[in-house]
């Protein structure tokens, strides 16, 4: 079978280790990396043995997929350009920085023919990918994404940084429409919101309180469910889930009538199974795992909560006494 011809745009942090992925994949051919900081994309290039560029548009003709790893307002403009070119895309999340522009992405992707997948990399983790036969009807969900402070997607607040991947998780779980959101956060230490917490509440009855943080003095993502009979309770860094389950016939153990089981998980690479998931849908021409549409409604989540907490954090501006 034919190698797809594979470039990644913008590798800075995580966009290097795309680039290390593709370069080691059997039906891809990592063709070039891009980066406006020519000395970094010619490191990444010597290092994988292929080509650095500093202008995206010289892959134009030469791939036929690429990896969108640049800050946020770059999205659209670099992935409507590839897309334009006939070429697949990957963005990372999240996938715009408004929802016209990820509206006309999923137009363009579609007037094209061309996949186009967001980087939801949580979606791969095997403990989330277990949900799925576990998780059927919850009731109530409860989700702490902590992280210790980074200097890098800072130009984003902490809900497009961080908890845009709860609520893409929550959302393909619950499946039911959003009947009201109820946010809070403020900045710390950035120019946007560096703490958030949000109330979901579903039409379905379905309730979430999810919290995020990049200035926690420890690293946690963690998720519980809440359903008829049963209790979930998700270590997405341990690729762990605990299970009770109330049984009627159940005798002796920590908890009087309820089965308690845990499943573990061996490590797995998230990431490169989200590339080669990639792959495999520009090779079969499939939906992809995450598709525009998915990327969309998490997005649309997301800017619904910073609208609120930015309306808060002008309120308090404005009370603070001169």
């Amino acid at each position: 079978m034919k190698k797809i011809r594979v470039g990644v745009i913008g590798v800075g942090y995580l966009g290097k280790f795309h680039a290390e992925k593709y370069s080691c994949m059997q039906d891809a051919q990592l063709v070039g990396v891009v980066d406006i900081d020519k000395s970094r994309a010619e490191n990444v290039a010597a290092a994988l043995g292929t080509c650095a560029l500093t202008d995206y548009r010289e892959l134009f003709g030469n791939v036929d997929a690429v990896s969108v790893v640049v800050p946020t307002d770059a999205h659209f403009t670099v992935g409507a350009a590839f897309l334009n070119h006939d070429v697949d895309v990957l963005i990372e999340k999240p996938m715009t920085t408004t929802l016209e522009q990820a509206d006309e992405l999923i137009k363009i992707a579609k007037s094209n023919h061309r996949i186009l997948q967001i980087g939801h990399l949580e979606r791969f983790n095997p403990a989330v990918i277990a949900l799925k036969d576990i998780v059927h009807h919850p009731m109530f969900i409860e989700a702490h994404r902590l992280s210790i402070f980074k200097d890098r997607s800072t130009d984003v607040s902490v809900v497009l940084d961080l908890m845009i991947h709860d609520i893409d998780i929550i959302m393909n779980v619950v499946k039911s429409e959003i009947k009201s959101i109820h946010a809070a956060g403020v900045p710390v230490i950035c120019e946007h919101a560096d703490i958030a917490n949000v109330r979901l509440e579903f039409e379905s009855g379905c309730v979430a309180n999810v919290t995020a943080s990049r200035i926690s003095i420890k690293n946690q993502r963690k998720i519980r469910f809440f359903q008829k009979d049963t209790y979930v309770s998700v270590d997405f860094a341990g690729r762990e889930i605990t299970i009770i389950r109330r049984v009627e016939d159940h005798v002796g153990g920590v908890i009087p009538g309820m089965d308690i089981q845990q499943l573990s998980f061996s490590e797995a690479d998230a990431l490169e199974d989200e590339l080669a998931s990639f792959i495999e849908a520009v090779c079969v021409r499939k939906i992809p795992v995450v598709s525009g549409h998915a990327g969309r409604k998490a997005l649309e989540v997301a800017l619904s909560i910073m609208e609120q907490i930015n309306a808060a954090i002008g309120r308090l501006g404005n009370s603070v006494p001169e």
